[in-house]
């Protein structure tokens, strides 16, 4: 497959990570989060700055399922489990980062501050019918910065499910028009797509980026933010 070349040098980054790929089956990956932790820490001496927004993954959809099968739920409160979960997995993070971090988790992407003297700031969900994905979005709006890398478990885009579609193929490259298409324009609670409906409404309103990488792939994270070619999607 097409590797990509970039020219990224140390600066603010924000990363919008999957919390599935945090919560993958109903239990933490805890070599995940070393992975992470180690990555980002080496990343910080070289002169990164890290946003860190995470999502509600399993324990979100858990949450959410429990909730339906007990009564009928409206998809506000289904939103509100959601936003919850990706507290949980926030405050998580925020922990694990607590040396490097600021010491409080934002709820509000209006608060992050634009200027931030830690290496890491950890950010969660903030309203319903804004997914994690838009609250990243809407921080890297505030902070001027034209890249969300978005964290998955996935390698690439695909054209569709390659778990349910064998005939699914990868994307290296793709514009907002297109891919907007792919995914639609209406936000669902505990939607599962690689970069939901109204995130990508103002990403590409405000001319910002979106790399899907695989976030697991640590030598392919290291090589991004290196400056080097990596493996991924650019949405443009």
């Amino acid at each position: 497959m097409k590797q990509h070349t970039n020219d990224l040098k140390p600066s603010t980054l924000v990363l919008s990570i999957g919390g599935s790929i945090v919560v993958p089956h109903g239990e933490i990956d805890v070599d995940f989060l070393r992975g992470l932790k180690a990555l980002i820490a080496k990343q910080a001496k070289r002169g990164w700055r890290f946003v860190i927004v995470v999502g509600g993954g399993g324990t979100c959809r858990t949450y959410q399922r429990a909730a339906k099968d007990v009564t009928k739920v409206t998809a506000e409160d289904l939103d509100w489990l959601g936003i919850h979960a990706t507290r949980l997995n926030g405050h998580l993070m925020r922990t694990i980062f607590r040396d490097i971090a600021h010491p409080v988790m934002f709820k509000d992407p209006t608060k992050v501050p634009r200027h931030p003297k830690e290496s890491v700031i950890i950010a969660a969900g903030w309203k319903p019918g804004w997914s994690t994905d838009y609250v990243a979005t809407r921080i890297a709006k505030r902070l001027g910065a034209k890249l969300v890398v978005n964290l998955s478990n996935i390698d690439y885009l695909y054209t569709a499910d390659p778990r349910k579609d064998k005939t699914a193929t990868p994307i290296c490259e793709i514009n907002w028009k297109d891919f907007r298409k792919m995914v639609g324009s209406t936000w669902d609670p505990g939607m599962n797509v690689p970069f939901d409906p109204v995130a990508s409404r103002l990403a590409h309103q405000s001319a910002i980026n979106v790399i899907i990488v695989n976030g697991k792939d640590f030598k392919n994270l290291d090589r991004l933010l290196a400056g080097e070619s990596f493996r991924g999607t650019i949405i443009h």
